[in-house]
């Protein structure tokens, strides 16, 4: 297996006798794998007799003076992991593959539910990815598509787009994969520092107190005002760390909530910034039955 780089060709591929009326997962990714990458190539190839794994660094997504000149690429790493985690195919097109010459359409999802969290700070980012991410659907027309919960915000905006445009696609959303202390994996923390990655723990201990102290049982430990303040305060201890956002929201909508009721779920999320590396991690937040 090769590489693909047109659609072109892979549309032959998927053309292919031995490759039609088979179940098909994608996997969209910016490439430079890591676990967390891998482990979706793994349950796209449990679920689907097919597995297309894209890595494409989406220019659309980025804003001016973001990283997408520096973004980490090593596309003959990314195959190699790609394939041992059980993808058949790596599409790697270059940008005017997917953006033909004076394309000028976007797919946007409107609402609060883009605005909010990493929305506030970068208003052009899910714009980008909706519309690559629509692209990559209509080239690949996948059964599946796989995403990771770490990118919540993206993931839940993706869902809304397939449910109000009638995609006939499932968005499939995976776990969290973590290192060993309990960083979210990204292809960016390779831009830390050495203390920069010390601190960068943080992130998943602020959001575990909050878990903890929503389960407490004091009186004030379903409050959003109260969780948030615990997840700043361990954030705040850590010298190098600049918040950008902590917010506790709707699980599913991302609506404005003052307290986490039981039965239901809460999306925990946060921001921050080590030097010119801005980490995201979140956390699922429920009240215990008791």
């Amino acid at each position: 297996m090769s590489i693909i780089k047109t659609i072109e060709n892979l549309e032959a591929w998927l053309t292919d006798a031995d490759h039609r009326n088979r179940t098909l997962g994608l996997v969209p990714t910016m490439g430079y794998l890591h676990e967390g990458h891998c482990s979706l190539i793994r349950a796209a190839k449990a679920d689907n007799d097919l597995v297309v794994v894209s890595v494409f660094v989406n220019p659309t997504q980025f804003a001016p003076g973001e990283d997408f000149e520096s973004y980490p690429r090593n596309i003959e790493r990314d195959y190699e992991l790609a394939v041992d985690s059980g993808a058949d195919i790596v599409f790697n097109p270059e940008a005017g593959e997917i953006y033909v010459q004076g394309a000028s359409t976007a797919v946007e999802v409107s609402g609060e539910i883009t605005k909010k969290l990493c929305g506030a700070s970068r208003p052009t980012h899910f714009k980008g990815v909706t519309t690559v991410v629509n692209i990559l659907f209509n080239i690949v027309r996948p059964d599946k598509a796989y995403f990771g919960q770490k990118d919540a915000q993206q993931a839940l905006i993706i869902k809304k787009m397939v449910r109000d445009l009638h995609m006939p696609v499932e968005v499939i959303v995976c776990p969290i994969v973590r290192e060993k202390d309990g960083l979210a994996m990204s292809s960016r923390n390779i831009y830390l520092g050495p203390e920069e990655r010390k601190q960068a723990v943080c992130l998943n201990c602020g959001l575990q107190k909050a878990l903890e102290y929503l389960n407490s049982g004091s009186d004030d430990s379903r409050s959003v005002r109260k969780l948030i303040e615990v997840i700043e305060n361990h954030i705040k201890g850590q010298d190098l760390a600049i918040i950008d956002y902590v917010r506790i929201l709707d699980g599913e909508t991302l609506e404005e909530i003052t307290d986490i009721e039981p039965g239901k779920t809460a999306l925990a999320a946060v921001a921050v910034k080590f030097g010119k590396t801005r980490l995201i991690d979140n956390r699922v937040l429920s009240v215990e039955v008791r």
